[in-house]
């Protein structure tokens, strides 16, 4: 029960007295009390009664208070029968401390307070376990009537005063009670903390303290599974399944307690299951259009079987969109049977297959993280075909009036064009999502991601496809637990440095770059940020003096130092070239 409960009873006749601020504490007991020190016989969350008999001046208030304070006791109550009047030093003391201070009228007998404290509490101990039990199990039965996961946490919220969310392996969040969403960079770092955890093996529910408030981290695993046999490698399901996030510290919980949170994870579990067979059709649709577009379909069938998609995707958008393709692929290093792979002990080390993991984590990845709610992710469909997974995503198109006649296959008319604010940018598609998914994929896995441009014909998918896989690649070459490239840096220079074998870049930038990184150790002569302002000022003698804040002469005996020391000339394009490539690759 609360403090504030014992306000709102008439029969207790209690009147405040200081800590209007502090009633939404929880009391667990009650003890009559006039002994100076009473701290033995204090466990803390216990309404204290005293009839002041331990005070002789106004100097003992104060001890008296810090002791209960120290204790952690709900709040006091002191009777009015002795004094007549609550002492100032009293109240001073209580507000010091920020303990919740009542006077009990001397009408009221402390053990009508007693009685009714104990009745509460004893009741909610016995009762609320149980009721919520049997809410839980009607809801189980309900059906999707039952209202989904905030219908669960609502009760949590209700039943037991426990603020929860579900969160996405990313730390989105899908649902939550009441009106206070769980800030994004908070749902991001609980569910780092949650994926570290299960891949070390630690038992759940895992405790995590972020911005001073302490969470306790219960899995929600996918119910239509069925029951995980002891060899599974958790890396199969780590960076796809829910998580149930709870402000609270469960590592004292009694096993009913913990057991009910078991039981509300697996109702929820269910309502995935629910939503997800929605996901089953999409994912459906967009292995049909890959099948088509890997194996040379006519445009005119890929186009009807996108027609087909559109509705489905974009339900009441009135005209055809543009699609994007993102090719994401998850790659495991072999299972060891070590805590940091995840695989359990004495399991074959067979690798984890990437296809199924990728799919899955696309689909979350293509989620707007600002949105909330497991419905989201409508507007994505995913298929996969061996390690990689292939996302056909819908962009809404920017339509002038359609002419009266349309024969062509193309699925916008011509004056159709994408609108830019709403298509997918590589290198902000994984900003939200990157320090969550690193924790999940730990020292073994990896994710390289790949976007296409938007296309609005048929005959362009297959080429966003090869754009899109040709863009992971280029993230692939690169380091990082998590990577992303986009179709933008394919007709650029970055294309081709990936791809230059170590030895060779090695070699290349020592020998346009040593010489000056020797003279500037000796020297301090600046010619390596000296050659990098050259060139970012496309050799522009006035620009670079000014942003190096140097005289133009300066800057001329330096760029001829580097020419000197390199036998190169920095006018020529040739050579302005071969430093630019050597800056990059060093």
């Amino acid at each position: 029960m609360r403090l504030r409960a014992l306000l709102e009873t008439d029969a207790l006749g209690l009147r405040l007295l200081g800590g209007e601020d502090e009633l939404d504490r929880s009391v667990r007991g009650v003890m009559t009390t006039d002994l100076r020190d009473p701290s033995r016989y204090l466990s803390g969350g216990e309404l204290v009664l005293t009839g002041l008999a331990w005070r002789r001046d106004a100097t003992d208030s104060e001890p008296f208070v810090r002791i209960l304070a120290g204790a952690g006791v709900a709040g006091l109550a002191a009777g009015e029968a002795e004094l007549g009047e609550i002492p100032g030093d009293l109240i001073e003391a209580c507000e010091r401390h920020h303990l919740p201070l009542f006077a009990v009228h001397e009408t009221v007998a402390f053990a009508t307070i007693t009685e009714y404290v104990v009745r509460q509490v004893s009741g909610e101990r016995a009762g609320d376990l149980a009721a919520v039990v049997d809410r839980h199990r009607r809801l189980m039965t309900s059906g999707p009537a039952g209202g989904g996961p905030e219908v669960v946490l609502d009760l949590l919220g209700s039943d037991l005063d426990l603020h929860a969310w579900v969160l996405s392996p990313t730390g989105r969040q899908i649902a939550g009670a009441g009106d206070a969403p769980l800030a994004g960079p908070v749902g991001a770092a609980l569910a780092g903390h949650h994926l570290a955890a299960t891949r070390t093996g630690r038992r759940a529910p895992h405790r995590a303290t972020v911005g001073g408030t302490t969470y306790s981290l219960f899995p929600i695993r996918n119910a239509g599974r069925g029951p995980a046999p002891a060899s599974r490698d958790v890396r199969e399901s780590v960076l796809s399944d829910w998580l149930l996030a709870v402000e609270a510290d469960a590592s004292d919980w009694p096993a009913a307690r913990l057991d009910l949170l078991q039981g509300v994870t697996q109702l929820i579990a269910v309502e995935r299951d629910r939503r997800d067979a929605a996901r089953t059709v999409r994912r459906r649709l967009a292995q049909e259009v890959l099948e088509l577009v890997q194996t040379g379909a006519p445009p005119a069938e890929i186009a009807a079987r996108l027609r087909v998609a559109a509705p489905v995707l974009l339900p009441g958008l009135g005209s055809a969109p543009h699609w994007q393709v993102v090719v994401a692929r998850v790659e495991w290093g072999v299972a060891e049977g070590s805590a940091t792979t995840g695989a359990p002990a004495g399991s074959s080390g067979s690798a984890v297959a990437g296809g199924p993991v990728a799919q899955a984590l696309l689909e979350e990845i293509l989620v707007d993280p600002a949105v909330t709610g497991p419905d989201s992710a409508d507007r994505i469909a995913v298929a996969h075909t061996g390690d990689e997974a292939v996302a056909l995503v819908p962009l809404p198109a920017v339509t002038a009036p359609a002419p009266a006649h349309d024969s062509g296959p193309d699925l916008a008319p011509a004056e159709a064009s994408t609108d830019e604010d709403s298509a997918l940018h590589a290198d902000v598609l994984l900003a939200a999502v990157r320090e969550p998914l690193s924790a999940g994929l730990a020292d073994d896995g990896r994710l390289t991601l790949g976007v296409s441009a938007a296309v609005h014909s048929p005959e362009g998918l297959r080429g966003a496809l090869e754009e899109a896989r040709h863009a992971r690649r280029v993230a692939a070459a690169r380091p990082g637990r998590v990577c992303a490239a986009g179709h933008h840096e394919l007709a650029s220079h970055v294309l081709l440095l990936p791809f230059v074998p170590d030895d060779v870049r090695r070699a290349f930038t020592a020998r346009l770059l040593d010489p000056l990184r020797d003279y500037d150790r000796r020297h301090r002569a600046e010619l390596i940020p000296t050659l990098e302002a050259f060139l970012d000022c496309d050799g522009s003698w006035t620009r670079c003096a000014s942003r190096l804040h140097l005289h133009v002469n300066t800057l001329r005996y330096r760029v001829g130092r580097i020419e000197q020391l390199t036998g190169r000339d920095l006018s020529r394009l040739e050579d302005k070239l071969d430093f630019f490539l050597a800056l990059r690759m060093s």
